[in-house]
C-alpha cells in the first residue's frame, strides 16, 4: 500500500489517492464512519468520540467539529462530495461504539454515539451498507482506498474484511422484503 493516512481520535480524512490506505486505531466507545466511492475511489474516514457538540460549552464542537457526530459526520460526507464523490454510488461502513469501560452502563457512550450517527445518517438518506458497533473490544480499521477493502481486527482476534452487504442481504437483515404480501 502506498500512502498511510492516519487518522487520530476526533479526526477526520478524505482522499482522492487510489494508492491511499486509511487508517484509525483504538476505537472503543467511539465510532468510525468509513466511506468509498467506487467509480473516483475518494475515501473518507471520521473517528468522533461523542454524540453531540452540544457538550463542548466554549464552542459547541467548532473547533474540534470531528470530535462529535452532530458535526463530523456532515463534514465527512462533504469533504467527500468536494473531491467528486457521490452520495448515491457511496458504500458507508460503521465499526467501534463498544462498551470498553465498565460504567454499570451509566454513561452507554459506544450506545448513544451509534444511536446519534444513525439518527443523522437517516436523515441525510444515506444508507449503512456493513457494520461492526457494538461488543466490549477495541477495534483498528483500514481502507484501501483503491479497492475499498475495509479491514478491522479487535482486541483478542484475527483481521477480517467488512465486507458491504447486497440489498437482498440488507433486505433479510431487516426482516425480509418490505410490504410483502402472502
Amino acid at each position: 500500500m502506498g500512502n498511510s493516512l492516519v487518522v487520530g481520535v476526533g479526526d477526520c480524512k478524505v482522499t482522492g489517492d487510489p494508492l491511499a490506505e486509511l487508517v484509525t486505531y483504538a476505537l472503543g466507545s467511539c465510532i468510525a464512519v468509513v466511506i468509498w466511492d467506487p467509480v473516483t475511489k475518494v475515501s473518507g474516514l471520521l473517528h468522533f468520540m461523542l454524540p453531540d457538540s452540544a457538550v463542548d460549552r466554549n464552542g459547541n464542537g467548532k473547533d474540534h467539529p470531528f470530535r462529535y457526530a452532530d458535526t463530523g459526520t456532515p463534514l465527512l460526507f462533504r469533504g467527500a462530495y468536494q473531491q467528486g464523490a457521490e452520495k448515491k454510488r457511496l458504500v458507508v461502513r460503521l465499526a467501534g461504539g463498544a462498551a470498553v469501560v465498565n460504567d454499570n452502563g451509566f454513561f452507554n457512550i459506544g450506545k448513544r454515539n451509534y444511536a446519534a450517527l444513525r439518527k443523522i445518517l437517516w436523515k441525510a438518506g444515506v444508507m449503512v451498507h456493513a457494520e461492526d458497533v457494538g461488543g466490549c473490544v477495541s477495534r483498528t480499521v483500514r481502507l484501501e482506498a483503491g479497492s475499498g477493502k475495509m479491514i478491522i481486527r479487535a482486541t483478542g482476534e484475527p483481521e477480517r474484511e467488512l465486507r458491504p452487504m447486497s440489498q437482498a442481504e440488507r433486505s433479510s437483515a431487516m426482516g425480509g422484503a418490505l410490504c410483502q404480501y402472502v
